[in-house]
């Protein structure tokens, strides 16, 4: 298994700051592997707090000019970026699909996906408007403008090295922001590949600035930036537990946040419901990348009525999903990130066959003529889960199907409802009043109504609870990096 690209050049290991490539000032580096195989294949800028104040020195620096640039001029650079990840798209999938181990088709998806920001927040940077407000005092004028919140530190996840950063930058750059970017230790080389094509487009230097660092480091370089009070907002993707932390430490220069958080994703199939389509808008939502995004579905509940017939449904169509490396065109379910990964979807597994479950597919690491490395795990369903079971809990982020049965509408929807988290929610049926009373109770920031695929630029991502704040895409996504600023005129008569 080897990695060939029509552009070697895409390929960096060093930091990208005020507009040079350079090496972190201690001259470190730290391994990246592959997951398919486990072995090692590249290297990164294992950077330090000082790295993270010199990106954050260019940031600033660039921030006054770029907040000034027309418009037009910061959209034009973002759509010839958009272009270019275009162009680059079968380059930006091999690397992407390399270092995370997604299928190749799915990381094609993903750089068409994460381009879909730039372009569309391209456009949202020539409708930054603001308001007049109708006078009640005469002599006065009063009037709103919108203004780029200042630098803005992105922290990105492993599992979507691409999208995450892109949904981020994108929203920033259009605003008026510079950014200071530092993607996950297990997927630096996507994110610097698209930084390359940044630098193509022409962005200017300092307005765009990346560093990267072995988890040993990411306190060092975070913390760098959380204390600092030039840096005016963190948006973050990542667990909760990191979430608070950040929120914590963010406090004492009153940073904007957005935080993209954890998820318990309740997936419920009610009895009216069209099961083959239930069927396949569950494997869509779970079992892309191999399980591994924040809103899968982690429970899912099926009246009692159609559970048996569900569950022979669901198992077929799971059984027939092919695992392997990205390089084989027909993978649809590719490895786990690391060993830790497995560690804990196995530990989810005995738990849940210890407190009742029943194994129907699935269950095991696996390892056959395709997916022959360490960190692949077949595809399962459960049956009989209840809540005692730590899947009920705590997310997996692995490819675990639990079905959980009920009987009443106010039954399921307290069983959806009874977590800290909530980011993302699914429900079939084809009953439209309960659509819309379902739709209503769901303590989500996204429902998902007779469909698993919910992603898109033009809508707003986000969660409630536990799952974090801000939204990202959309026209509100824009707002989360600009501030309202009111303008009072007097003595005008």
């Amino acid at each position: 298994m080897t990695l060939t690209l029509n552009r070697p050049e895409l390929i960096r290991n060093g930091n990208f700051i005020n507009g040079q490539w350079q090496n972190g000032l201690q001259n470190e580096q730290y391994p990246i592997s592959n997951p398919a195989t486990d072995l090692l294949f590249a290297q990164a800028t294992n950077s330090t707090a000082d790295d993270a104040k010199l990106a954050a020195d260019a940031a600033y620096s660039a921030f006054e000019n770029w907040r000034h640039q027309p418009a037009k001029t910061r959209s034009q650079c973002l759509l010839r970026w958009h272009q270019l990840i275009l162009d680059n798209t079968e380059d930006l999938a091999r690397i992407l699909s390399f270092e995370q181990g997604k299928p190749l088709i799915e990381a094609r998806g993903e750089v068409t996906y994460g381009a879909s920001y730039i372009d569309w927040f391209a456009s949202e940077a020539l409708r930054t408007y603001g308001d007049i407000i109708p006078n009640v005092v005469q002599g006065k004028k009063l009037m709103v403008v919108k203004e780029p919140v200042g630098v803005v530190a992105a922290i990105t996840p492993w599992n979507f090295p691409l999208a995450m950063i892109a949904r981020k930058i994108a929203p920033a750059l259009a605003a008026g922001c510079t950014v200071i970017a530092k993607p996950a230790e297990d997927t630096p080389l996507t994110a610097l590949a698209l930084v390359v094509l940044a630098e193509e487009a022409g962005l200017p230097a300092g307005v765009l600035n990346i560093v990267t660092s072995s988890r040993d480091r990411v306190s060092d370089v975070v913390g760098a930036w959380l204390t600092d009070s030039r840096v005016r907002k963190i948006t973050f993707t990542g667990s909760t537990a990191v979430g608070k932390i950040l929120a914590r430490e963010s406090a004492a220069t009153l940073k904007h946040l957005s935080l993209e958080l954890g998820g318990n994703a309740p997936f419920i199939v009610f009895e009216d419901a069209d099961l083959d389509a239930a069927v396949e808008g569950l494997v869509v939502a779970k079992f892309r990348n191999g399980g591994q995004t924040c809103v899968c579905p982690n429970r899912i509940f099926v009246h009692d009525r159609v559970y048996d017939a569900f569950a022979e449904k669901l198992v077929a169509r799971v059984s027939s999903l092919k695992v392997g490396p990205w390089d084989q065109e027909d993978s649809q379910i590719g490895p786990m990130i690391n060993d830790r990964a497995i560690d804990k979807i196995q530990r989810h597994v005995q738990d849940a066959l210890q407190h009742g479950a029943t194994l129907l597919t699935g269950g095991t690491r696996i390892q056959n003529a395709m997916a022959t490395g360490p960190n692949y795990f077949a595809p399962t369903v459960l049956t009989n889960a209840n809540q005692n079971m730590q899947l009920a809990h705590d997310e997996t982020f692995g490819p675990i199907a639990p079905l959980f049965r009920f009987n009443t509408e106010e039954e399921v929807i307290n069983a959806a409802n009874d977590t800290p988290f909530g980011l993302a929610g699914y429900f079939y049926s084809n009953d439209i009043k309960r659509v819309w009373r379902v739709s209503d109770k769901m303590q989500t920031g996204i429902v998902g109504i007779n469909e698993g695929a919910i992603a898109s630029e033009t809508a707003p991502f986000g969660g409630v609870k536990e799952s974090g704040y801000g939204r990202e895409g959309s026209r509100y996504g824009l707002d989360d990096y600009m501030d309202t600023k009111y303008l009072c005129q007097g003595n005008l008569d």
